[in-house]
Formats: structure tokens, C-alpha cells, sequence
């Protein structure tokens, strides 16, 4: 590899088609600075699937959803039957989000079909672009949902009872969406329903400076470091902050920074490895002139081994009760993935493929986790990064260039001619 074949089908992807997609999807659910808030099982998602549905009956691909929601766009083989290739990614995005994440990954892989399928290149197997549902875990915690569910990971109703910030739960928003789309057929849920598929491969910007600062086109991605989120409750008594003395209260407010301070420590790494993150702080009744009675915060604990995040992981609830003065703490693991080591076949195939299209490429791991990490337990899997301008994400100037995603859809392309051909 890269042979006459992959060559083809990497020269048949249409790199103006691509990006003129990704900036369509970009209007629905644009915001101030070219960002996107596009939120799943929302209408705006509604909307996103079924324009990204046009493209793909329009391509000639079939489309069915399954019971979480995750939606496939299928490219049949000249064996039907054998277990297909998968690719993709997730179509929902951060509130404050870019234009690139997660979405790429899904156009990438219907554009690299459709560069096959001009190019007349045929397939044994069938390729599946498949769109995740709640890969950001932004609206419903934790993230995953819907490629956590077809791995087997967690039941499918895991997460029925997970509320959004206005009191809607997954489980009703699910099955609304489910019934406005009716008319799309139904399949089985992954492995909980049928065979494993032959491989995986997903299509994301880095999130990383890494590629941008070495001047590479492409990262062959090995693993995903582990993560784990917790959410910590503290619950104390409303006072006047004019009358009630410091000594007599229970200020759920400050026992919070007084653990997020321990936990400061607890995670404090000189090596500049882990991540430890509060990402999001409610409290309660939030006024200015009143003690708080109650201080929620989520953590967020990444490391790429496996016995540093356990240790690290089970050592935050004794550090938050130890923080206490006078509240009550209560913590609550909400998603746990341990770190993920790809199967060798697709990280070697990316590389040959970008190498043999002369493209710059590097072994790499990735910080953040995507769907990848759970698909890797059923099916040899792996990702291809390309450069985001200084590293930024999750945020409205994250911005990868119409090249430098078009040479990671060529990438793609050669991939899939390689691993649907097996």
C-alpha cells in the first residue's frame, strides 16, 4: 500500500465537495466567532441528519438508524454479507463548539464513499458511514452514549434517566427522536444484535498542537489516553450573608474550593501528564447576599496509564469527604473508560497510505477520548488526525484548512479501498 487502487480512490475525493458540506452542517447551529452549537437529539441534530441523509441517498447509499439513534449510511459490497468497515464520527457539539469536531469525521467518511464509488472502485465488503449519537456528553452525561451502547459497553437503557440542565431526559428525547424519524428503517443494535464489524476507522482533527508545531499532514493514532468524570455534591445551609457569623455557617460554597484545592494536590504531576479538570460549577440559591446552601462540580481525570488514573480516580472521593469542614459531600462516578491501545492493523494502514501519497505522518496518541475508544473493544480500530490551527477546540476559532482536511479524507479513501477489500 499505496497501491494502484487506494491511489485511485485517494484521487477521486472531492476536496471543494467536502468543504462546502462541512460549512452547510456549520450554518445549523452557527454562533458569534464561526462557531457551532449544535446540541444532540435537539432539532438543530434533526435538521444536521437529515441533510446529511440527502447527500447520502443522493450518493446511492441506503441509511437506517438503531435504537440509541446512531445512524448508518451504507455502501454495499460485492459480498454482503461479510461483516462491514465502519467509519465516522459524531454530528453534536459543544455549546461554545467549532465547526470541525466530530463532524468532519462523518462527511470525511461519506466523501471518501462517494470518491470509491466515482473512481468505480468496488468493495467485497460493505462500508457503513455511521454518525454516533452523544459523543460530547455536552447536553446528557457522560459522552459516548450511542458508540458505548452498539460495543456492548453499557445496556441501552443505561442512561434513560440522565436529565439536561432544563429536566429533559435522554430516554424521552431519544425516543422523540426515534419517532420523528420513523420512516427510516431500523436495525439492530452492533454486537448486542449481531456480529462484530471487520474494522473502524474515524476521521478527527487533532485537538493537539502536535502535527501544527512538527509541519505534519497527518497522525496515525496508536490509543486514547483513560478518563474518568465524577460529579461532587456539596450540600450545606442557606444563611443572610449580613447577619449569620463565619463560625456558624455551613457554606457549601467554600468546603467546594476547599476540596477542589486538596484535589489540586492530589493531581498535581510535575511531568505535565495528567489532566484534572473542573469543568462546570452550579450552586445554589446563587445570589449574592446568601450563603449557598448547595455547590455541584464535575471532574474530569485523563491519563494514558492505566494505574494512574485508578489510583488517582479512587483516591478523589476520600480526598472531597477530607476536605469537608462543615458540609456534606456525596461523589458520584459518572463514566469510566480505561486507556485504549488500537489493534495494529488500521494505525499501519493510515501510515502507508499517507506515506504513500507523500504525506508527512507521525505515530501518535490522543488526549481526548472519542468513539473509537469503545469500538476498539469489538473490531481492529484507529483514528487519522490532521492539523487544527494552534491546537484549539471546543471552541469557535477551531479551524482546520480545505487542504489539510482534504488530505485526510484521501487518506481515508486509500484506508477503506484497503480494509473493505480484505
Amino acid at each position: 500500500m499505496t497501491g494502484e487502487v487506494q491511489t485511485r480512490a485517494a484521487a477521486a475525493v472531492d476536496q471543494a465537495r467536502q468543504w462546502d458540506r462541512l460549512m452547510r452542517m456549520a450554518a445549523l447551529g452557527a454562533i458569534p466567532g464561526d462557531g457551532v452549537n449544535r446540541a444532540c437529539l435537539t432539532e438543530l441534530d434533526r435538521e444536521s441528519r437529515r441533510l446529511l441523509i440527502g447527500w447520502a441517498q443522493a450518493a446511492g447509499l441506503t441509511v437506517s438508524v438503531d435504537r440509541l439513534a446512531n445512524l448508518f449510511l451504507r455502501h454495499e459490497g460485492t459480498e454482503p454479507g461479510l461483516p462491514p468497515v465502519l467509519t465516522g464520527s459524531h454530528m453534536d457539539s459543544q455549546p461554545n463548539g467549532g465547526r470541525f469536531d466530530g463532524i468532519w469525521g462523518v462527511i470525511a467518511g461519506l466523501e471518501a464513499v462517494q470518491a470509491l464509488r466515482g473512481a468505480g472502485i468496488t468493495t467485497r465488503r460493505p462500508i457503513e458511514v455511521v454518525a454516533w449519537t452523544n459523543e460530547e456528553g455536552g447536553r446528557f452525561a457522560p459522552g459516548c452514549m450511542g458508540s458505548m451502547a452498539y460495543a456492548g459497553f453499557k445496556p441501552a437503557d443505561t442512561w434513560d434517566a440522565v436529565a439536561d440542565g432544563e429536566g429533559l431526559t435522554f430516554g424521552a428525547e431519544l425516543a422523540k427522536q426515534l419517532s420523528l424519524e420513523s420512516d427510516i428503517p431500523r436495525r439492530g443494535l452492533g454486537v448486542v444484535d449481531g456480529p462484530a464489524p471487520f474494522a473502524y476507522v474515524e476521521a478527527h482533527i487533532e485537538q493537539g498542537p502536535l502535527l501544527e508545531s512538527a509541519g505534519l499532514d497527518i497522525g496515525a493514532v496508536e490509543g486514547i489516553q483513560g478518563s474518568r468524570w465524577f460529579l461532587v455534591e456539596v450540600v450545606g445551609k442557606s444563611d443572610h450573608a449580613g447577619t449569620a457569623p463565619l463560625r456558624l455557617r455551613k457554606d457549601a460554597v467554600q468546603d467546594m474550593l476547599r476540596a477542589i484545592a486538596a484535589l489540586n494536590e492530589l493531581t498535581h504531576d510535575p511531568d505535565d501528564v495528567l489532566r484534572f479538570t473542573v469543568g462546570r460549577i452550579e450552586v445554589s440559591p446563587n445570589s449574592s447576599n446568601s450563603v449557598a446552601e448547595r455547590a455541584r462540580f464535575t471532574i474530569d481525570l485523563r491519563h494514558p496509564d492505566k494505574d494512574v488514573l485508578l489510583a488517582k480516580g479512587d483516591a478523589i472521593e476520600r480526598t472531597v469527604q477530607a476536605a469537608m469542614t462543615t458540609c456534606a459531600a456525596t461523589v458520584t462516578e459518572r463514566f469510566h473508560a480505561l486507556p485504549s491501545r488500537f489493534d495494529p492493523l488500521v494505525p499501519g494502514l493510515v501510515e502507508q497510505a499517507a506515506r504513500g501519497l507523500g504525506l508527512g505522518v507521525r505515530r501518535m496518541a490522543s488526549g481526548a477520548f472519542h468513539d473509537a475508544q469503545f469500538l476498539a473493544q469489538v473490531c481492529p480500530s484507529g483514528m487519522i488526525f490532521v492539523p487544527c490551527r494552534g491546537g484549539v477546540s471546543h471552541h469557535p476559532s477551531e479551524y482546520s484548512s480545505p487542504e489539510q482536511l482534504g488530505a485526510g479524507t484521501r487518506v481515508l479513501a486509500a484506508v477503506l479501498a484497503e480494509l473493505a477489500n480484505r
